[in-house]
């Protein structure tokens, strides 16, 4: 599939808002940790800052039908990954609706970078 048919795809559609949606649960994430000062958190926080910037950027890459869709979709799912393993191992509930959004993401991102 060319990069022009991803452009215009459902599925391409569908990851960018995953994409959207992951950033804004890591940003929220991110602030929840700090704003809570809990210790021990300093990993989730990192990887939470890490995985809003892959997401934005994967989702500007596919809305502008970037060569670098299948790389950067490929990039972004590796991120949520880690992101969703690290925030799916904390009790609070930001954490909890961070890994589960990093999931999807992850999903829809690794669906991208096969398509091509």
């Amino acid at each position: 599939m060319t990069t022009a048919a991803l452009n215009t795809s459902d599925a391409m559609d569908r990851c960018i808002a995953a994409c959207n949606d992951c950033a804004l649960a890591c940003n929220r994430c991110a602030a929840a940790c700090l704003a809570e000062g809990r210790s021990g958190m300093a990993r989730c926080i990192a990887l939470d800052i890490d995985c809003a910037a892959a997401c934005a950027f994967a989702a500007a890459v596919m809305a502008r039908g970037g060569e670098n869709i299948v790389v950067t979709c490929g990039m972004c799912a590796e991120i949520c990954q880690r992101c969703a393993a690290e925030c799916g191992s904390h009790d609070m509930d930001h954490c909890q609706r961070c890994a589960e959004a990093c999931r999807q993401c992850e999903t829809e991102c690794r669906s991208m970078a096969a398509a091509a």
